[in-house]
């Protein structure tokens, strides 16, 4: 689950990570009494104004504006609010920018001294340990940093038994060049970002730029912060914290309905009960000379409603050719499963206008066949893995 740069740095704060202030502005009325509280909270004269959608480059889109005074605030933040914002993160078309960030400026002015880093943590599946990756590069380009001068990029692996040691941070300070007191301050705000990281169970938390001020102070200036989905039963308050605006609005159904549900760039739409099997199937239509369009597993209760919501899941994709189900009838019998398939293909109508593949083995495997082979409907039954490749070879010719 992907949150916006409020949300995650509001969940910092609360591990003790210094952060840049600021309030969320909804619509243009707030802004008058938010920007005054941030003022008098932080002291800050210059705002900064912020678009918050789940995407990264947006300082460069122009979803990143300071303001010196209240009219340049008023102007930037009508300018932003409301604006389909365009970056290298998002679709084409940009994102709507529907709440904006109201932040202190923490840049001061003429300070020559100040210095932006990068760093991330995240899970190092290859070494089997969390990550710290670092570079005293930071700032808008990073991209082009990682592209270009790899050798600026700095990795610390992590035992996630024995947690972050100490000299780890002071290694890391070392290598972004710091010393004195920002040196010591920069080990204080790694080992609470990596708290934190661990605290939330958090997937990846990313702070770009990571500022030093000529005080000697770190602060987190950005955030971005994606959370664990399969621990959020232990974080039950995070689930407030979803924007379903923000993601793909097939995820969002096919989460609603319970199915584990994975958009992928494929011509074959999946339905399959079972991760292990949902994997051996996309390998065998690789295998046949398609692309698997998704990974969808429905489950053990694959009944005529939840077949009718994959099958509307699937058909939003304009690139599927063909719609292979292949499922295992263990716990759920294939009759079942075959029933529900036919009740779906009815209900549905003319949406199904491509093809579809149904291998059912298991319990009461025959009368499924039956029941498919019956139906008078454009289904294409099949027992053996052979039959199944041949029919995708021929919706593909």
């Amino acid at each position: 689950m992907n949150l916006h740069e409020h949300q995650a740095k509001e969940l910092l704060s609360s591990y003790g990570v210094p952060i840049q202030r600021g309030m969320v502005v909804e619509n243009i009325d707030q802004l008058q009494s938010i920007s005054q509280e941030v003022k008098k909270n932080t002291g800050s004269e210059w705002l900064i104004v912020k678009a918050q959608i789940h995407a990264g480059g947006r300082g460069k889109g122009g979803g990143v504006k300071l303001a010196k005074n209240d009219k340049e605030l008023y102007d930037h933040a009508s300018s932003i609010l409301g604006m389909m914002l365009k970056t290298p993160q998002t679709p084409k078309e940009g994102k709507l920018v529907k709440k904006i960030l109201i932040s202190e400026d923490v840049y001061y002015p003429g300070d020559s001294e100040t210095q932006e880093y990068y760093m991330s943590i995240l899970l190092n599946r290859k070494e089997s340990c969390n990550m710290i990756m670092y570079s005293k590069e930071g700032g808008v380009d990073i991209e082009q940093v990682a592209e270009k001068t790899p050798e600026l990029i700095f990795y610390e692996l992590i035992d996630p038994l024995t947690g972050i040691m100490p000299n780890q941070l002071r290694k890391i300070a070392f290598n972004l060049n710091l010393s004195g007191e920002s040196f010591k301050s920069m080990q204080v705000f790694v080992k609470k970002l990596y708290d934190a990281y661990c605290g939330l169970d958090a997937s990846l938390v990313e702070i770009n730029p990571v500022l030093k001020t000529s005080d000697n102070k770190i602060l987190a200036v950005d955030s971005k912060m994606t959370l664990d989905d399969n621990a959020l039963f232990r974080h039950k308050s995070f689930e407030d914290l979803r924007d379903n605006s923000e993601e793909n609005p097939v995820d969002v159904k096919a989460r609603e309905a319970g199915l584990n549900y994975v958009d992928l760039d494929g011509n074959i739409g999946c339905m399959v009960n079972g991760a292990g099997l949902a994997m051996a199937t996309m390998d065998l239509i690789k295998q046949s000379g398609g692309e698997p369009a998704n990974f969808l597993d429905v489950g053990g209760t694959a009944d005529a409603k939840r077949v009718e919501t994959a099958f509307n899941l699937i058909l939003q994709d304009e690139k599927v050719k063909a719609i292979l189900v292949n499922i295992f009838g263990g716990i759920v019998r294939c009759d079942r499963v075959a029933n529900g398939i036919v009740d779906a293909y009815k209900n549905l109508g003319e949406k199904i206008n491509v093809p579809i593949i149904v291998r059912l083995e298991g319990t009461n495997s025959e009368e499924a066949k039956n029941i498919i082979d019956n139906s008078g409907l454009k289904i294409y039954s099949a027992i053996e893995f052979k039959e199944v490749t041949t029919q995708i070879k021929e919706v593909l010719s």
